[in-house]
């Protein structure tokens, strides 16, 4: 590495540098909804756009620096290619026909999840558990479906809820929720008392087993994510602890076999 990249890296690796940053974004984010709030052709509307102006052109030299920091590195990292990303949009011109920019301008703001690194971890295990979910999820979605049939061929004749397959599938989705599901109830049971053995299975399967099963597989895996991160920082310290420990040995090994050489020394001269 040249002795220039070297120093632009501590640059840009600087804790007062992060934290400028970060400083940049939540002031964006706070413009931004200051320009979605006001009116268009207002003086405070002049006065947010020209912050939004600097803020963008904060955010592009941000990127050219790590650019010419890591070099290719700067693509390794997925973090750096989500904010690159995000600053691209926002150098698009919000013309008519690239319009709905001017709404996604507030992407900008989730570009704390990559300055800070408590938000970087938390959003890393939620991907790291994807895997775990998505059977999790496929059975959740073949439950949903099983229960709209079933309500169809039961219900159908009763209630509006169960009129049509879509609706059917709404309809158990809002019970998923357990949002709203007494009124849905009602409608079916003035007409079938025993219909509440269905919304009862139903519910405990889906609202209280698979939903607590997702948020059980999304817990486990950020508490092993956070383990191993902490493992890793202790491993970190260990070394450094160790490293201290060996170069200090190493030197009273020197200074012991100093102390020989002239106790040798002053043997020989003796005889």
């Amino acid at each position: 590495m040249s002795f220039p990249r070297a120093r632009l890296r501590r640059f840009v690796d600087a804790p007062w540098f992060s934290r400028f940053v970060i400083a940049v974004i939540i002031a964006n984010a706070i413009d931004l909804g200051v320009i979605a709030a006001v009116e268009p052709h207002g003086t405070a509307a002049g006065v947010a756009h020209a912050v939004d102006v600097v803020a963008v052109a904060v955010f592009t030299a941000e990127m050219a620096l790590k650019l010419a920091a890591y070099g290719r590195g700067f693509f390794r990292d997925p973090w750096n290619l989500f904010d690159l990303l995000i600053v691209a949009v926002a150098l698009v011109p919000a013309t008519e026909t690239f319009s709905v920019l001017r709404a996604l301008r507030i992407l900008r703001a989730l570009r704390l999840v990559s300055a800070v690194p408590s938000m970087r971890r938390v959003v890393s295990a939620l991907l790291a558990a994807i895997p775990g979910l998505l059977s999790i999820l496929g059975l959740v979605v073949l439950v949903l479906y099983t229960g709209a049939v079933i309500g169809v061929h039961l219900f159908s004749d009763v209630a509006e809820y169960f009129g049509s397959m879509s609706r059917a599938l709404y309809t158990m989705f809002k019970l998923l929720t357990v949002e709203g599901w007494p009124d849905i109830s009602d409608a079916v049971l003035d007409r079938h008392p025993s219909g509440w053995i269905f919304f009862v299975v139903y519910i405990v399967i889906c609202a209280f087993i698979m939903l607590n099963l997702l948020i059980g597989v999304i817990v486990s895996t950020m508490e092993r994510d956070l383990n191993a991160d902490r493992w890793a920082e202790d491993q970190r310290l260990e070394d450094a602890q160790h490293e201290a420990v060996m170069t200090e040995l190493r030197g009273l090994r020197a200074e012991v076999a100093e102390l020989r050489a002239q106790a040798g020394n002053g043997a020989g001269a003796a005889k």
